[in-house]
């Protein structure tokens, strides 16, 4: 997004201030971003941001976990070459995403910054509110604001820390009080990004403002509070393995029932080509002969839908799904029926759905994670008319959350599996819980930045 297209992001912008559009790039997460991508969407944000010079703030609308070929923090590089260009007088604003990773590096770089309180992250547009709020309100009032940084020692998958549920419902409900407090300008807490090896990655809290004492008290209290509930995050619903899952749901009379195939979860940075699911569905006798009926949401194989949409639909085909974009588990074969073929989706690309037995497999030409019943719907696919719904998602974003009657996680393998401790991570600054579930009570004295 460039120009007036990237100022309609923001409709909440006030008025009496003169706002410049750089650029904004995003991505369904998965995988690195290709090194030459990063420094050219750089490379162009700082030539614009050159060319209005001198500016009095900068807002940094980022994520916080991209990875990068040939770069352990991509934020800290981003966020520093902003603040070399601009110089140490004007303010840098961030919002940012709780899943993203605080460094040293990048808060150094940074005047202020937020994170959403709520997970899912339905208060989005909130926090880029606030995060301008916060910039706005300092350059008005002169205000040079210092902050509390304190690297948590912790790194969890997001589905273990919703904030539907204690302890992430407390510590994130603190938040709004200890910014309330005369002296303090936001308080905010990262969960940090599981699925990526960089020594970055962990927890972290940051409390910014200008009283000094209550900044490093709060900052302190947080992360306290944060290390001391450390092995109570759990999931909101019960988790178990694929065939668990769905004899669970099966057995169970609530309707919409879903199942999180949660390894693969495209929006946390997975594949969306892994088929394991689908082969523990087709591998129950009640769903293989359509006695039970399924839904299964998604699969990315260009090459399975080009021979679908090469038959038509009706065609009966006989496919081997799965590894399309090269993660180490076996293809599936999966025999149906072409019910379904939906052409130039603005996500998924061009869909078809295959009816084998009484699973409803639905094939992409792009990764597209299902996040809304419309979008089921859509292909001819109702969840309440199904006895199970599977998504390749985490916890359920909201319009699924509130359809669903019945849930269970299914901890499924893939880039994303919950169980991060057999993923084989080698570059965390350890010792970090839970890779090192004995080690010793951490240091969490905060550190105290900026002027």
């Amino acid at each position: 997004m460039r120009d007036d297209e990237l100022l309609a992001r923001y409709p909440d912008l006030p008025r009496d201030v003169e706002w410049v559009p750089l650029v904004h790039a995003r991505a369904l997460p998965g995988g690195a971003v290709e090194r030459e991508f990063y420094e050219s969407i750089k490379t162009e944000l700082i030539a614009r941001l050159r060319a209005v010079l001198p500016v009095q703030g900068v807002l940094l609308d980022i994520h916080g976990a991209m990875s990068v070929v040939g770069l352990t923090d991509a934020e800290g590089d981003f966020a520093s070459t902003v603040r070399d260009m601009i110089g140490p007088d004007a303010l840098v604003s961030a919002s940012m995403d709780p899943h993203g990773n605080m460094s040293r590096r990048l808060i150094g770089a940074l005047d202020l910054a937020t994170s959403h309180r709520m997970s899912p992250h339905e208060d989005a547009p909130r926090t880029r509110t606030r995060a301008v709020a916060n910039l706005v309100r300092c350059l008005r009032d002169g205000v040079r604001p210092r902050k509390a940084w304190v690297r948590v020692p912790v790194l969890l998958p997001g589905e273990r820390a919703s904030t539907r549920d204690e302890p992430a419902r407390g510590i994130y409900g603190r938040l709004s009080a200890i910014e309330a407090q005369s002296g303090i300008v936001d308080a905010a807490v990262w969960i940090g990004y599981a699925w990526a090896d960089e020594p970055r990655c962990s927890a972290a809290v940051v409390v910014t403002g200008t009283d000094t004492e209550t900044l490093l008290h709060e900052a302190r209290a947080l992360a306290q509070s944060y290390w001391n509930a450390r092995a109570d995050f759990t999931f909101s619903v019960p988790g178990g393995d694929a065939d668990w899952c769905i004899a669970t749901g099966l057995a169970s009379s609530a309707r919409p029932y879903f199942i999180s195939d949660s390894g693969d979860n495209p929006t946390a940075g997975g594949a969306g080509d892994v088929a394991y699911m689908l082969e523990r569905l087709l591998a129950h006798p009640d769903l293989a002969s359509g006695h039970a009926t399924a839904i299964w949401a998604s699969l990315v194989d260009p090459d399975a839908v080009a021979r679908c949409i090469g038959g038509g639909e009706g065609a009966d085909l006989d496919l081997a799904v799965g590894g399309a974009f090269g993660s180490r588990h076996s293809a599936v074969t999966l025999r149906g029926k072409v019910v379904r073929v939906h052409r130039g989706d603005p996500v998924g690309g061009d869909i078809a759905v295959i009816a084998s037995g009484g699973v409803r497999a639905i094939l992409t030409t792009r990764r597209k994670p299902y996040h809304f019943v419309r979008d089921l719907q859509a292909l001819g696919l109702d969840p309440a008319r199904h006895d199970l719904t599977v998504v390749k998602i985490g916890y359920l974003v909201p319009d699924l959350f509130a359809a669903a009657k019945g849930w269970v996680i299914a901890l499924t393998p893939g880039g994303v599996d919950q169980d991060i401790v057999r993923l084989g991570h080698a570059r965390l600054l350890r010792p970090i819980y839970p890779f090192d579930p004995d080690m010793a009570a951490p240091n969490l004295a905060p550190e105290l930045l900026g002027r």
